[in-house]
């Protein structure tokens, strides 16, 4: 009902006509981008994922995510990594990367414990106070291992042939944490406004979608108790484009 605007009017000072447009609680919409622009957003954990290519050791990686408000991630669940396995991570080649497979850091260490005839030890997740539960299997050794090294560090290998892709195969790498790779960052959902910024807890915004004119708050990474302006059609043009980014403002066709 957009178009059907509603143009009141009513009496300011001195009698002059003031006119205003109508603001209505907007209906509930389903908004598609939680997640900002470079970012992969699953449902399930309610989280954003992007993959680094800067080819950087454990440590870096670590303090890159966290300057982003994200960590090296960590898996919940089989559904989880399933979902990381099969998207398309828009990688360019690098130097420390095979052209067929990707190995990524995640969030994981290998604690050796016994160094005889064969390593063993145990995967932990990097941060303390973590609720992951989800833990690799027995991983493959790096080649870059060194005797001193008690810690390794978790990658996980994807590859890039679609049939392999999407069928989930995979392997965990316990590498030397001082090797440069790429590495995947995850982050809670966040609400991203229609300019692509994010918005912090609690804000005013106008989410990405289709809609210029509704402004929300954001709660939870969701933008909640929406209200939509309706604008007038702007006066003396027949045919006209409304501006997608702006609200109330267009561009007139008329000859």
């Amino acid at each position: 009902g957009k178009e059907n605007v509603d143009s009141r009017h009513g009496r300011g000072r001195g009698g002059e006509t003031t006119r205003f447009h109508t603001v209505n609680v907007a209906q509930p919409v389903r908004f598609s981008r939680k997640c900002p622009t470079g970012w992969h957003h699953y449902e399930g954990t309610a989280s954003c994922y992007r993959v680094y290519l800067n080819g950087e050791n454990y440590w870096d990686a670590v303090q890159t995510c966290q300057r982003v408000n994200g960590s090296l991630a960590t898996f919940t669940a089989d559904q989880e990594l399933r979902f990381i396995l099969a998207q398309e991570w828009d990688l360019e080649e690098k130097p420390f990367v095979r052209k067929d497979q990707r190995r990524f850091w995640v969030g994981y260490q290998y604690v050796i414990t016994n160094r005889n005839h064969s390593l063993e030890g145990h995967w932990e997740v990097a941060y303390k106070g973590s609720s992951e539960v989800f833990l690799p299997p027995d991983p493959i050794f790096g080649t870059a291992m060194s005797e001193n090294e008690n810690v390794l560090c978790a990658q996980l290998q994807c590859f890039h042939f679609p049939t392999l892709r999407h069928h989930g195969l995979h392997s965990w790498y316990a590498e030397n944490c001082y090797e440069k790779s790429s590495f995947l960052c995850k982050r809670s959902q966040t609400c991203v406004d229609i300019k692509d910024n994010i918005v912090d807890e609690g804000y005013y915004f106008t989410p990405k979608g289709n809609d210029p004119c509704l402004s929300c708050t954001c709660h939870n990474g969701e933008p909640e108790m929406c209200v939509a302006a309706l604008c007038e059609r702007p006066q003396g043009c027949q045919q006209y484009r409304k501006d997608p980014k702006e609200c109330c403002k267009f561009t007139c066709l008329d000859p």
